[in-house]
């Protein structure tokens, strides 16, 4: 398995843990605000702590929020997990 292909896995590990706990346990405006704040953070990934999967994790919190979207990214963070 590729260098990439392993790092998007954890990526996706990573956003889908964050996606389900923050739908459990975050308010609505938390979420969207938290997901601005997290691709602000993905533009410079180049930083140490910072990085661009922060970038994934910042669309999937706001798309939580709105309920078109909502399902679309439930199932693809599902698709994801399992492929």
């Amino acid at each position: 398995m590729s260098r990439i292909h392993q790092f998007w896995k954890r990526t996706v590990a990573v956003v889908n843990r964050i996606a389900i706990w923050s739908d459990r346990h975050l308010p609505r405006g938390v979420r969207a605000g938290l997901g601005v704040l997290a691709m602000a953070g993905g533009v410079v990934g180049f930083l140490p702590v910072l990085g661009f999967w922060m970038l994934p994790l910042g669309v999937v919190l706001i798309a939580l929020d709105i309920p078109p979207f909502r399902r679309g990214v439930l199932k693809w963070l599902e698709r994801q997990q399992s492929g």
